[in-house]
């Protein structure tokens, strides 16, 4: 048998309906996408990083990736991701006590410092208002904030993306 609901039972069912129905239209907190350095290349820079012979040094010069890698080519689907990323710091700008306002971040160690520099699709140029230290430059941090498309240029390298930092903190798995 069903019942009809009339005067304040209604207005209760109709409130609970209403709370039910908004709880699941208010999305959740969402945390930052985790982005792997490789999803920043696109398909024709990873072939040919995967076609490339070895890298062959023999003291008389710097070894150097070939021209066709270095374009900066970008991944268009990147820009305006809210995004946590592992990385090295490859200081751009400090304060006198060495805080850390703008760095290049990279996917290992020595990178832009040793030779050769890693494609610009693999620095992002990271600008972070408060500032850190670290320890050390061997020190992986995560970084969070909003990926863009940005093309950098100093005289340490070229970036093809870059971010303003929400958050920068040492790297732990």
């Amino acid at each position: 048998m069903l019942h009809s609901f009339n005067g304040p039972a209604r207005a209760s069912v109709s409130v609970f309906l209403f709370f039910l129905l908004s709880m699941s239209v208010v999305p959740a907190h969402s945390q930052p996408r985790e982005i792997d350095w490789l999803e920043l290349m696109p398909a024709e820079d990873l072939a040919l990083l995967e076609s490339m012979p070895e890298l062959e040094h023999d003291g008389d010069g710097p070894a150097l990736l070939p021209d066709e890698i270095m374009t900066g080519r970008v991944v268009p689907e990147m820009s305006n991701i809210e995004s946590r990323i592992p990385g090295f710091v490859v200081p751009l700008k400090t304060t006198k006590d060495m805080r850390i306002l703008e760095f290049f971040l990279v996917p290992y160690y020595g990178a832009c410092i040793h030779v050769p520099p890693p494609p610009p699709n693999q620095i992002i140029h990271i600008k972070y208002k408060q500032g850190f230290k670290l320890e050390a430059l061997y020190d992986p941090v995560w970084v969070e904030g909003t990926l863009v498309i940005d093309r950098t240029e100093t005289d340490i390298g070229t970036s093809s993306y870059s971010m303003v930092a929400e958050a920068v903190e040492p790297y732990e798995e």
